[in-house]
């Protein structure tokens, strides 16, 4: 199956998502997380939290995709490993699906995702550290993403709920929306939050939603080129080199002058 199908097939899921998730009033339908005395704690406004809740929601969604099309499907071992998801068609083409969520910051704009390491296996593309198979084996790189937005009643976490409560419990995040795009057409020229060296993405819920990330009139090699040459200040003091460039426009003007690291 090519990867236009597969990218197609599963944007057809996205009903199947959002029923997975939410209520139809647009709520999430996680409440909070309850314990064998039948106690309803409410859940904090952590992404980390969200998120992880959200991956683990959508994984049968996935599993039933994948029996419907006769793919194979192999989870990440670990946690820090690349991708979530490795979907393996019967002629054994594999894609990778990288589950990543992330909340509004305002009516067209998201916080945005991380997509995965700009070091190691993407640049050893026959590495197998860190990544269920050499980068260089996936015939695509899938995200798919969802937004959200959080809540904005006050929260009280140290109430406790009854079962009968239910109703009353309000969801910490609400509206939810997807998208399913190749990880090149919505990755950013910067990194992504914090000082890891993950590769950031559009926050424009417009460009991330139908592809249009700077890198998408460009094409995947620039992509590839310009994240397998960027150095963060540590990574260029370790080699004792100038940081070639900051962002794409100087990367082209970098090119333009032929130059390497």
């Amino acid at each position: 199956m090519a990867k236009e199908q597969f990218i197609k097939l599963l944007a057809d899921e996205i009903n199947e998502f959002r029923n997975a998730l939410s209520t139809d009033s647009g709520d999430w339908v996680v409440k909070g997380f309850i314990d064998v005395y039948k106690n309803i704690y409410t859940i904090s406004i952590d992404t980390k939290v969200i998120s992880k809740i959200i991956e683990l929601m959508l994984y049968p969604v996935l599993l039933s995709f994948s029996k419907k099309y006769n793919y194979k499907v192999i989870l990440s071992e670990h946690q820090n490993h690349y991708p979530d998801m490795t979907f393996v068609s019967p002629s054994g083409v594999k894609v990778a699906l990288d589950l990543k969520s992330t909340y509004r910051t305002s009516t067209n704009r998201v916080n945005g995702f991380t997509l995965g390491a700009f070091t190691g296996y993407f640049r050893d593309r026959t590495s197998k550290k860190n990544i269920t198979f050499p980068y260089s084996e996936y015939s695509c790189h899938i995200v798919l993403g969802v937004i959200y937005s959080r809540t904005e009643a006050d929260l009280d976490e140290r109430k406790i709920y009854s079962i009968d409560d239910l109703h009353n419990i309000i969801s910490v995040v609400r509206e939810f929306g997807f998208l399913v795009q190749e990880k090149w057409r919505i990755a950013a020229d910067r990194p992504g939050s914090g000082n890891t060296k993950n590769i950031g993405s559009a926050t424009n819920v417009e460009d991330l939603v139908s592809g249009k990330g700077p890198f998408s009139n460009l094409g995947k090699e620039v992509f590839d080129d310009y994240w397998m040459n960027y150095l963060t200040t540590d990574m260029a003091r370790a080699i004792d080199s100038p940081i070639p460039f900051h962002n794409l426009k100087e990367y082209l003007k970098w090119k333009k002058r032929g130059k390497r690291r």
